[in-house]
């Protein structure tokens, strides 16, 4: 379980990073929750979410995850990672955000995916 849902998330970040929507999608549950806490926004299901990440890198040159520090539940499939997002704006600015994200995983799918970030 640990290092494959490791490799799991990592792959998620990689597909985030690299632009790849359809790899994302085949990694998410159909009805996945994808909620933002600290900003109070909840996408529901694979349309939401992809209209989410079309915006996100729609605003910027570039998005970059990187530095990660794992938090693993040791009974279950769940997963929580702390790490560094680097964006690079389109007007060529660098913004660095220290982010946490918690992962549920079900059925070998994450079904949640619940962001905190600052910065």
């Amino acid at each position: 379980m640990g290092s494959s849902l490791k490799q799991k998330v990592t792959d998620y970040f990689h597909f985030v990073d690299t632009e790849d929507l359809q790899a994302i999608l085949k990694l998410i549950t159909s009805d996945c929750l994808f909620t933002v806490e600290t900003h109070g926004i909840k996408l529901t299901g694979r349309e939401e979410i992809s209209a989410m990440f079309i915006r996100l890198w729609s605003n910027h040159q570039w998005v970059k995850h990187d530095q990660f520090c794992w938090v693993e539940e040791a009974y279950s499939e769940d997963i929580a990672v702390r790490f560094r997002v680097t964006n690079k704006l389109k007007g060529g600015g660098i913004v660095n955000k220290s982010n946490c994200n918690f992962f549920t995983v079900r059925d070998g799918l994450f079904s949640e995916i619940r962001v905190y970030m600052a910065g």
